[in-house]
């Protein structure tokens, strides 16, 4: 095969690929992490039963998506990405997804993504067919330094860190944990 085919082949494969992509019919493969250590991490305890989806795609298509909390609702009144409604985790609320088409585009989130997967898993058990676990969650959505909400809806650099543990993995210094 001559080289020029070659090119030629590689650059439809690429350019497919970003079309099965951009129209959402396969998985974003594991999304990329600012911190290496928080990414070994979230290897080890995402385990993707719900697919992923990284926080620079939802940052760009948000408004796509319903999405939806999967924290505890103090940590949701302290900070949220805009536009999510409150689901919570141990009392779960399912009223946001309440009459929806099954195949709505819907992201769940948490901390890290581990509370965010097992809600996410209960909605696709839910017969929901577009479910996606935000990788990293509102932790890497504050790393990465987008915008967050407070209860009332205006900006905000506070972010409810759960516990000094768990906190250790929000690293953008321009954020204030909370606990």
């Amino acid at each position: 095969m001559h080289k020029l085919q070659l090119y030629i082949l590689q650059a439809l494969f690429l350019f497919g690929v970003n079309i099965i992509y951009a129209q959402g019919n396969i998985e974003e493969p594991r999304p990329p992490i600012e911190s290496k250590n928080f990414n070994k991490l979230l290897s080890k305890m995402v385990k993707e039963e719900v697919p992923l989806i990284g926080v620079d795609t939802l940052y760009k298509h948000a408004s796509k998506y319903l999405i939806l909390d999967a924290r505890e609702l103090q940590e949701y009144k302290v900070s949220h990405i805009e536009g999510a409604k409150y689901i919570g985790y141990d009392e779960v609320d399912f009223s946001a997804v309440e009459g929806l088409p099954k195949d709505t585009p819907i992201v769940v989130y948490c901390s890290i993504g581990v509370r965010s997967e097992h809600i996410g898993d209960k909605l696709e058990s839910q017969g929901f067919t577009n479910v996606y676990n935000l990788y990293g969650s509102i932790f890497e959505w504050a790393n990465r330094g987008y915008e967050l909400v407070d209860n009332a809806g205006y900006p905000t650099k506070k972010v409810h860190a759960y516990n000094w543990i768990w906190g250790k993995w929000m690293v953008n210094e321009g954020y204030e944990k909370v606990y």
